[in-house]
């Protein structure tokens, strides 16, 4: 048996949303939903398995008047061998998912810089959704440590769904952010070991959408349901939600249709209402429970709430449905149980209309209580049904059939006591969270026994040990351009060698960035970041970093790319001297070449996982994955001791993006190609300088007090 000090240690990381211990706030808003639930259930059962010494359930610290103080604890224990871990990015207060995206390099940074302090490193990271997904790569690409991740809803398959809703592609971009998360969601399934689903449909229909999709790399783990909270009840017994539900109700002893969801269109809830208006016959056998989240003013709540709720109350109004519908205004997490238990006791039914349900967690929570299902057949509810036997698929759109399965088992004791009982033995066999984390922890084996460490480099040079901060810049385009400017850098260079590292990091290769860093009279480098990053060197004998080489050169086919770009129009390989063993280099031609998003497309599809990079409009490069001038300049960090936060970065072209986000101090200088890093945006770490070259690095450094 493995004891608990030698036993794996599992980080997992879910960034949006309220996530605490206790009363988790479910339905507050889009961010607080099932997955929330999912990443603290899914953390308390790995911590009960004997394999498993530690749990950490990262999420973002929120410091908001607004919200409960729970959220801005650093530490938080959800039980023996598990803690929620939050960790501050972005502004202190609670913001949604879709505004989070500006933040995410800095929560990735603050979050290796407490790793780094812990006595040892996590051996899987575990990301949930694509925020949480772009941080867990940017981890793993750095350190090695194996990724694997749960989407939960996935960006492509929302943006066919927005548009088919009617909305512009223009709205769409502008209000969710949707071309980042699909790329992020790109990248991580081009470089997670392991992508974990909740049903088979999610693989077949949701991810065949991506350009990297290995089906071979999925796997299927039905979450679990916390049977210590969901279970039936034998006899009748006092329900206090009920009170709660009389003053709509005018026969309250009446079997229970439930309904229990966030207000959100794609619930469609409103159909479901609809469907029960239209049956008189449904009317006279039960009551109608719509459970959607909490609220004290309508008028308060967010636009998509507002707008459900609304049709709701005004299709109730249509049909006359008082005193046979009850929306209560507000429930506790607490009271869910009970909910389900209630509506069970009234031999009722729990329905779930959605337009696709992506799981269904509620669907296992009700049939655990006892109640029989009538659930959508988009997604998740066709392996719990298909699996539990416990009740009826439907087309959500078409309201009659929703009606009539309904019917079907409302009026038929039989089948209901059928469909009870197999959900209550079914749900317990297949769908524990035990049987959750044992299967989780077979799929994930063969990932625990790779260890990465990153091996400490010898000092190359003794007096590098004083230096406490760091200045880097490119060369071509934010360097060189003005000898006043050059002047002044080397002044403030000899001014400060005893204290600040002078760093390169270019798209050069290294003889060409030292000749000529030399033809213009600057001083050596003490580090050389060349080859757009796939290079480390260090003064004074330009010694190779080794240990970065074999860390970039995991999965790197350079073959394979070249024989997939080949056909390519408007790619020339550029000459011999600017190729290296891990950077391929081509001249670009705008009007004929593909789009440098359609040739990484191509690159996924091919299940090639790489880093391209256009500079300056006309130079197309290839990396491997593990490399970029960001990654080796955090690398750097770590080996040499330097927080990012001391270390300033100049740059003029969108290869120097990476570097610039997060912790690091960023100048843009002013340059004709500076547009391609405008996306760029975060006030404190981030200077747009007015003046050119060297000038702008000098004026950046005095921007920032450097």
């Amino acid at each position: 048996m493995t004891s608990k000090k030698a036993a794996n240690y599992i980080l997992l990381l879910s960034i949006h949303g309220l996530i605490r211990s206790h009363q988790l706030e479910l339905g507050r808003d889009a961010d607080t939903g099932g997955q929330t639930k999912y990443v603290v259930d899914l953390a308390r059962a790995l911590a009960r398995q004997t394999a498993v010494g530690r749990v950490d359930l990262v999420t973002r610290l929120i410091d908001d008047p607004t919200v409960d103080g729970a959220y801005r604890q650093k530490f938080e224990t959800l039980e023996k061998g598990a803690q929620i871990i939050r960790i501050q990015a972005g502004p202190e207060g609670y913001i949604k998912k879709e505004e989070l995206w500006d933040y995410l390099d800095i929560f990735a940074d603050n979050l290796l810089s407490w790793l780094r302090l812990q006595p040892r490193m996590p051996d899987i990271f575990h990301s949930h959704y694509a925020d949480a997904g772009y941080v867990g790569l940017r981890l793993s690409l750095l350190t090695g440590i194996p990724l694997v991740h749960t989407g939960h809803s996935l960006g492509r398959d929302k943006l066919s769904r927005l548009l088919a809703m009617g909305l512009s592609g223009d709205v769409i971009e502008q209000r969710y952010h949707i071309s980042r998360r699909i790329n992020a969601e790109e990248d991580v399934l081009a470089n997670a070991e392991l992508v974990v689903t909740s049903t088979h449909n999610e693989i077949a229909e949701q991810y065949e959408l991506y350009d990297y999709y290995q089906p071979d790399h999925m796997v299927v783990i039905p979450p679990g349901t916390d049977l210590e909270q969901f279970y039936p009840t034998e006899t009748a017994v006092n329900f206090p939600f009920l009170d709660v539900l009389k003053p709509f109700l005018s026969d309250p002893t009446k079997p229970i249709i439930l309904a229990l969801s966030r207000p959100d269109e794609r619930k469609n809830i409103v159909t479901l209402v609809q469907a029960y208006g239209e049956s008189v016959e449904l009317q006279a056998l039960a009551n109608l429970v719509i459970v959607a989240g909490n609220r004290d003013d309508i008028r308060e709540m967010d636009e998509g709430g507002q707008a459900v709720l609304t049709e709701i109350l005004l299709v109730i109004d249509f049909y006359d449905l008082y005193g046979r519908i009850a929306v209560p205004k507000h429930h506790r997490q607490e009271d869910v149980p009970e909910i389900y238990r209630l509506a069970a006791n009234s031999k009722g039914v729990f329905v779930n209309p959605a337009l696709t349900e992506p799981f269904g967690l509620t669907l296992l929570e009700a049939a655990a209580c006892g109640l029989p299902l009538v659930a959508t057949e988009n997604g998740g509810p066709v392996d719990i049904i298909g699996s539990c036997r416990n009740g009826i698929l439907v087309d959500p759109l078409d309201a009659p059939a929703i009606a009539q399965a309904l019917l079907e088992i409302l009026k038929n004791a039989g089948k209901w006591e059928k469909y009870s009982k197999q959900g209550l033995k079914n749900v317990r066999k297949l769908y524990s969270w035990d049987t959750h984390a044992k299967k989780y922890l077979e799929k994930i084996r063969p990932l625990l026994e790779y260890h990465p460490v990153f091996p400490k480099i010898p000092r190359v040079r003794g007096d590098l040990s004083y230096r406490n901060r760091a200045v880097f810049s490119d060369i071509d385009q934010s360097l060189l351009g003005s000898q006043d400017g050059l002047k002044a850098f080397t002044r403030y260079l000899v001014g400060n060698r005893k204290r600040v590292f002078f760093g390169i990091a270019t798209g050069r290769r290294l003889d060409s960035a030292l000749a000529i860093l030399k033809k213009n009279g600057l001083p050596t480098p003490d580090v050389l970041i060349t080859s757009l990053g796939t290079e480390i060197s260090y003064a004074p004998q330009m010694t190779p970093d080794s240990a970065w080489a074999r860390h970039i050169d995991y999965h790197w086919n350079p073959k394979a790319i070249r024989r997939i770009i080949a056909e390519l129009p408007g790619l020339v390989l550029q000459t011999k001297s600017e190729q290296s063993r891990f950077k391929i280099s081509f001249h670009y031609n705008s009007e004929t070449a593909p789009s440098v998003e359609e040739i990484h497309a191509l690159l996924r599809q091919e299940e090639q996982a790489v880093n391209v990079i256009l500079s300056f409009g006309q130079y197309f490069d290839i990396l491997p994955a593990r490399a970029s001038k960001g990654l080796a300049l955090r690398y750097f960090a770590q080996q040499w001791n330097v927080p990012l936060e001391r270390i300033l970065v100049a740059g003029g072209s969108g290869a120097d993006e990476d570097m610039m986000q997060g912790n690091t101090l960023a100048v843009v200088v002013a340059n004709r190609h500076r547009e391609e890093l405008s996306g760029l945006y975060e006030p404190e770490r981030i200077y747009f300088a007015s003046q050119p070259y060297a000038l702008g690095i000098i004026e950046g450094i005095d921007h920032y007090d450097f």
